[in-house]
Protein backbone atom coordinates (compact mmCIF):
# COMPACT_ATOMS: atom_id res chain seq x y z
CA UNK A 1 0.00 0.00 0.00
CA UNK A 2 1.63 3.23 -0.71
CA UNK A 3 1.38 6.53 1.44
CA UNK A 4 -1.14 9.28 0.58
CA UNK A 5 1.43 11.71 -0.12
CA UNK A 6 5.25 11.39 -1.14
CA UNK A 7 8.30 11.92 1.08
CA UNK A 8 10.83 10.35 0.94
CA UNK A 9 11.81 6.72 2.75
CA UNK A 10 13.63 6.43 6.02
CA UNK A 11 14.31 3.01 4.73
CA UNK A 12 17.92 2.66 4.36
CA UNK A 13 18.88 5.88 4.61
CA UNK A 14 20.88 7.49 7.14
CA UNK A 15 21.01 10.30 8.97
CA UNK A 16 24.06 12.16 10.63
CA UNK A 17 22.27 14.21 13.39
CA UNK A 18 18.92 14.12 14.64
CA UNK A 19 19.04 17.56 13.28
CA UNK A 20 19.07 16.14 10.16
CA UNK A 21 16.35 14.06 10.44
CA UNK A 22 13.74 15.75 12.11
CA UNK A 23 12.71 17.61 8.90
CA UNK A 24 11.79 14.39 7.90
CA UNK A 25 10.23 13.12 10.96
CA UNK A 26 7.76 16.33 11.01
CA UNK A 27 7.46 15.58 6.94
CA UNK A 28 5.90 11.78 8.31
CA UNK A 29 3.66 13.65 10.49
CA UNK A 30 1.69 15.95 8.28
CA UNK A 31 -2.19 14.54 9.49
CA UNK A 32 -3.25 16.52 12.19
CA UNK A 33 -5.27 13.35 13.42
CA UNK A 34 -1.74 11.34 13.68
CA UNK A 35 0.04 14.64 15.03
CA UNK A 36 -2.91 14.73 18.23
CA UNK A 37 -2.65 11.09 18.90
CA UNK A 38 1.44 11.30 18.91
CA UNK A 39 0.68 14.39 21.27
CA UNK A 40 -1.94 12.05 23.53
CA UNK A 41 0.21 9.13 23.61
CA UNK A 42 3.18 11.26 24.90
CA UNK A 43 1.31 13.06 27.42
CA UNK A 44 -0.64 9.56 28.71
CA UNK A 45 3.56 8.41 28.79
CA UNK A 46 3.93 11.47 30.80
CA UNK A 47 0.90 10.82 33.47
CA UNK A 48 1.48 7.18 33.72
CA UNK A 49 5.14 7.65 34.46
CA UNK A 50 4.76 10.24 37.08
CA UNK A 51 1.88 8.65 38.56
CA UNK A 52 3.82 5.34 38.73
CA UNK A 53 7.38 7.17 40.71
CA UNK A 54 5.00 9.06 43.41
CA UNK A 55 2.61 5.73 44.23
CA UNK A 56 5.41 3.25 44.10
CA UNK A 57 3.44 1.25 41.31
CA UNK A 58 6.47 -0.05 39.20
CA UNK A 59 4.25 -2.23 37.50
CA UNK A 60 2.40 0.39 35.88
CA UNK A 61 5.48 1.02 34.05
CA UNK A 62 4.93 -1.34 31.35
CA UNK A 63 2.52 0.72 30.07
CA UNK A 64 4.57 3.38 28.78
CA UNK A 65 5.20 1.20 25.73
CA UNK A 66 1.95 0.51 24.72
CA UNK A 67 0.75 4.07 25.99
CA UNK A 68 2.94 5.95 23.73
CA UNK A 69 3.45 3.68 20.76
CA UNK A 70 0.39 2.31 20.67
CA UNK A 71 -1.47 5.95 19.50
CA UNK A 72 1.20 6.88 17.39
CA UNK A 73 1.02 3.91 15.45
CA UNK A 74 -2.59 4.16 14.68
CA UNK A 75 -2.08 7.33 13.40
CA UNK A 76 0.36 6.36 11.00
CA UNK A 77 -1.34 3.23 9.92
CA UNK A 78 -4.66 4.54 9.61
CA UNK A 79 -4.10 8.18 8.86
CA UNK A 80 -0.81 8.93 7.68
CA UNK A 81 -0.85 5.42 5.98
CA UNK A 82 2.65 5.30 6.09
CA UNK A 83 5.46 3.05 7.95
CA UNK A 84 6.82 4.53 11.81
CA UNK A 85 10.40 5.49 11.36
CA UNK A 86 10.70 4.02 14.63
CA UNK A 87 11.16 0.69 12.85
CA UNK A 88 14.67 2.20 11.26
CA UNK A 89 15.54 4.67 13.53
CA UNK A 90 13.98 4.15 17.06
CA UNK A 91 16.53 6.99 18.60
CA UNK A 92 15.86 9.56 16.81
CA UNK A 93 12.12 8.85 16.56
CA UNK A 94 11.58 8.78 19.72
CA UNK A 95 13.85 11.78 20.13
CA UNK A 96 11.28 13.46 17.84
CA UNK A 97 8.07 12.69 19.30
CA UNK A 98 9.31 14.93 22.31
CA UNK A 99 10.97 17.55 20.56
CA UNK A 100 7.24 17.48 17.86
CA UNK A 101 5.11 17.64 20.94
CA UNK A 102 7.79 20.76 22.64
CA UNK A 103 6.89 22.25 19.36
CA UNK A 104 3.47 22.25 19.44
CA UNK A 105 2.81 23.32 22.22
CA UNK A 106 5.57 26.54 22.00
CA UNK A 107 3.65 26.84 19.50
CA UNK A 108 6.42 26.38 16.35
CA UNK A 109 3.79 23.96 14.68
CA UNK A 110 0.17 23.55 14.38
CA UNK A 111 -1.23 21.29 17.58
Amino acid sequence: MQPSHTTPSAEGKHFNSFAEFYPFYLSEHRNDTSRRLHYVGSLLVLAVLIYALLSGRWGLLLLLPVAGYGFAWVGHFFFEKNKPASFQHPLYSFMGDWVMLRDALTGRIRF
